[in-house]
């Protein structure tokens, strides 16, 4: 996309010019703390191995042992050379490698050889790029690796020789001091989150350390009170951030624990605000709305984290910081976005799905936004990101936030947010009959001179969603005033036309049925694409209604439950 208005244009160069002083600083210092790294004595040994947390595959061992490495929608067989010296076929996939997270399939293989495959795996990354890789030295994959070698040292260093445990510590001890070193050049968001938690989750866990505890757990505090926002939710509003950080912090935590040491308060509090986050984005199925970023849920991750809440609260209704609502009736749930995009820096994920929504029924997942494809490529990027993509209204067919799809800047930039709604206005109404938000944005306010308003009404049986978009003038009209209301629907659902296309009836897997209506207009059934779905793109469809706010500003319809499956009951 072009650059627009000269102030999208100054921003743009404020943030190149941003990005080029902090590289250069980070090529700096990290140089020099390569060097210092093979000066100083490696740490003796570990003292504690951190839980991993996330769920392991041993049938994939037997892959990884076939030199066959999936990841990031790309499977690359290596011919028996080392994969650290294979053409990546994408950053993505190169990351992942980098990583080491899959180094817990082999351990969960619990076998002779899949230890010493292990083993070899790491002495090729050592003698490969122990001294330097373009990917494999980023900050935040240098951070993943420490986490996962630390995690998965009982698999590594029990039975080895002394010399593969002196390289492993050495090793261990120089990425380390890299970090330690470089941690305020990461790139904002996530990744500089993770870097603290693994440099803190090292000063708790390697022999040695004590000195870099107390600064170590400082910095982490401080990164988890600068993101971590009062509703628990993350400042970049990617609902499967708080699951990630969950996962790194919880073992920090059990780590800090066994060590005889207290979590800081900023560490409880954090994780005390984000748990019940985990449950307000969650649908019946268990599966995690689809907004600003997040793709298929790792149902069985999720489950992991939940056990770890004591207080097993139930969710607030309302995540005003976060930008969120909930409407809970019965056994129906719809989950709103209405806030403005994150800050530019947390914005390479952030979608332009202003006002959409998610609505499910039980484990039936009715109205969904497309989310993000697993698939490594650029297209499908900008595809999961436009409007067109979210349950909700488009102006013009376009989108209500613009995005720096820049090859002459990308490479610096990413792909933030650089324009979009400034103001959302919320309002919530709760009492004894129904649910309701009504939620206004001004994404296409300076383009169209319109308004969107969408006023969301679940009644307390769970059994009707009421919903009206409006589109109001806030001056003459531009000229294109065409306007596209859209309402994806999960692939498990199937639906067709009534009463002349007055109406669509959709039938859910276990029976139950839904109707929806629009009053005063057609409705339409067009081919749409689930994108976030485990097993990849799905084909799907989705209800359209288009218009004019000239000729009709308002537009009332409402889903209506039809049918009830047999056997029904709620799930726990």
């Amino acid at each position: 996309m072009a650059l627009g208005a000269v102030s999208e244009q100054a921003l743009v160069w404020r943030l190149i010019a941003q990005n080029f002083v902090q590289s250069a600083v980070r090529k700096v210092r990290g140089a020099s703390a390569m060097r210092l790294g093979s000066l100083r004595h490696a740490p003796s040994r570990l003292l504690i191995a951190p839980q991993d947390l996330r769920t392991t595959d041993s049938t994939n061992a037997a892959d990884i042992y076939a030199g066959r490495f999936l990841f990031s929608g790309h499977l690359v067989e290596t011919g028996g050379e080392s994969p650290f010296e294979v053409h990546p076929p994408s950053t993505e996939w190169a990351r992942a490698l980098h990583g080491f997270s899959w180094l817990r399939h082999l351990r969960a293989a619990e076998t002779a050889m899949a230890q010493r495959n292990a083993r070899a795996l790491v002495e090729d990354w050592i003698k490969a790029c122990g001294r330097g890789d373009p990917i494999g030295w980023q900050q935040d994959v240098v951070a993943r690796r420490i986490l996962s070698w630390m995690a998965q040292s009982p698999l590594l260093l029990q039975g080895c020789d002394a010399d593969f445990y002196r390289r492993f510590m050495r090793s261990l001890g120089k990425q380390v001091r890299y970090l330690r070193r470089t941690a305020g050049e990461t790139t904002d968001g996530v990744p500089r989150l993770t870097v603290a938690m693994a440099v803190a989750c090292a000063a708790v866990s390697i022999e040695g350390q004590e000195r870099h505890v107390k600064k170590a757990l400082k910095r982490l505090d401080t990164e988890l009170q600068r993101q971590i926002l009062p509703d628990g939710g993350h400042v970049s509003r990617h609902p499967g951030a708080v699951l990630d950080i969950l996962v790194d912090l919880l073992p920090i935590r059990q780590a800090l624990v066994m060590q005889g040491q207290s979590a800081s308060p900023a560490m409880m509090e954090a994780i005390d605000r984000m748990m019940p986050m985990v449950r307000f984005f969650r649908h019946g199925d268990g599966s995690f709305a689809l907004f600003n970023g997040m793709g298929a849920t790792p149902g069985d991750v999720v489950a992991t984290v939940l056990a770890y809440d004591d207080a097993r609260g139930a969710p607030s209704p309302s995540a005003p910081y976060s930008g969120y609502q909930r409407l809970s009736a019965a056994d129906s749930l719809v989950i709103m976005d209405a806030g403005t995009p994150p800050p530019i820096q947390f914005s390479a994920a952030a979608h332009a799905g202003a006002l959409s929504f998610e609505f499910s029924s039980l484990r039936n997942r009715i109205v969904v936004n497309c989310g993000v494809s697993a698939r490594d490529r650029v297209e499908w990027r900008s595809v999961a990101r436009s409007t067109a993509a979210h349950s909700t209204a488009s102006v013009g067919e376009t989108s209500s936030c613009r995005f720096l799809n820049s090859a002459r800047y990308e490479r610096y930039l990413g792909s933030p947010v650089i324009s979009g709604p400034r103001k959302v206005q919320v309002e919530r109404h709760d009492d004894e009959l129904a649910e309701r938000v009504i939620a206004s944005h001004d994404g296409y306010a300076a383009r169209f001179h319109l308004i969107h308003e969408r006023d969301l009404t679940l009644s307390r049986d769970g059994t009707v969603l009421d919903g009206v978009d409006r589109f109001q003038k806030v001056a003459d009209l531009t000229g294109n005033d065409h306007y596209t209301l859209r309402f994806h629907l999960h692939p498990s659902v199937k639906c067709s036309t009534l009463n002349s296309g007055q109406a669509v009836i959709l039938q859910c897997p276990d029976g139950e049925a839904w109707e929806f209506m629009a009053e005063d207009g057609a409705v339409d059934l067009e081919e749409s694409i689930y994108l976030s779905d485990v097993f990849g793109h799905r084909r799907t469809n989705q209800i359209v209604i288009y218009g004019r706010a000239s000729e009709r500003p308002n537009v009332t319809w409402m889903f209506r439950r039809v049918a009830a499956a047999k056997g029904r009951r709620k799930s726990g």
